[in-house]
């Protein structure tokens, strides 16, 4: 089965398309199933505002435009509804409790900030500093540990900002390690990829990330990670991808497993 599970919608305010571009788009190229996943919402106990995710207030209106989306090509593709939602430890019960009562189909563990966005330190321009990297890597790992999310997504997101050294190669191999002993999917992110072609580097999915991911044997999975619905009409990159995992030996997973 061809799958994509991270799927954005405008409500992030950096992506582009109607909510039913995307699913004309992923029918077009070929999936049989489809993941919305926006960046989720978050009950904060400040004001803050975040520029980069939906308002907790636009929730329902995603939960029911996906919904009905659903029912309307039922008959094309399955779709289901997620979330791609950070490891932030203050706010894990409140996540608990809002995925049990809105009846989420999977969330997906995106790993983007320090402890909370509230205070603006981006993981993807802050793991230069070594101490950026280490509670990258720790809260990665006690993200897996719970239980609620499908997946970890552009788990090599650190190396946007920072050079492959000596710490990047032992971040790589505590991240894989924890995949394989929890059983835990890594991805591997196409948005990413795309970037590192147009600028001609490696930024991720970083291939030597990749080649530690294969010595220990983890499960992979293809993200599109699509901002626009044309990222899901390309197949090429998309099979391309599935072909440098099967070709280092990864199991690549075809659909996760959902939340009950």
């Amino acid at each position: 089965m061809k799958a994509n599970y991270h799927t954005h919608t405008t409500r992030c305010h950096h992506a582009s398309g109607s909510d039913e571009s995307y699913v004309i788009s992923a029918i077009e190229g070929g999936f049989q199933e489809l993941g919305f996943s926006d960046h989720s919402p978050w009950k904060y106990d400040t004001a803050f505002v975040s520029n980069m995710r939906m308002k907790l207030e636009e929730f329902d209106n995603y939960y029911a435009s996906i919904s009905a989306l659903k029912e309307k090509y039922k008959d094309q593709i399955s779709i289901k509804i997620g979330l791609e939602c950070e490891y932030y430890r203050r706010y894990m019960p409140w996540l608990e409790q809002f995925i049990k009562e809105k009846k989420l189909d999977y969330i997906i563990l995106g790993n983007h900030y320090f402890e909370t966005d509230e205070l603006h330190m981006y993981y993807g321009s802050q793991c230069d500093k070594d101490s950026m990297l280490e509670d990258y890597v720790r809260t990665c790992i006690e993200g897996m540990k719970t239980g609620l999310y499908a997946y970890l997504a552009h788990p090599d997101l650190y190396c946007r900002s920072r050079e492959w050294d000596h710490l990047s190669e032992k971040a790589a191999h505590r991240i894989c390690q924890a995949a394989k002993e929890n059983d835990f999917i890594l991805e591997y992110n196409l948005a990413g990829l795309k970037m590192s072609q147009m600028i001609h580097q490696d930024l991720y999915p970083h291939p030597k990330f990749w080649q530690i991911a294969s010595q220990y044997h983890c499960k992979a999975i293809v993200g599109v990670d699509a901002h626009e619905n044309s990222a899901l009409e390309d197949t090429q990159m998309y099979e391309q991808a599935k072909k440098t995992l099967t070709d280092l030996g990864l199991e690549v997973a075809e659909t996760i497993a959902f939340l009950k």
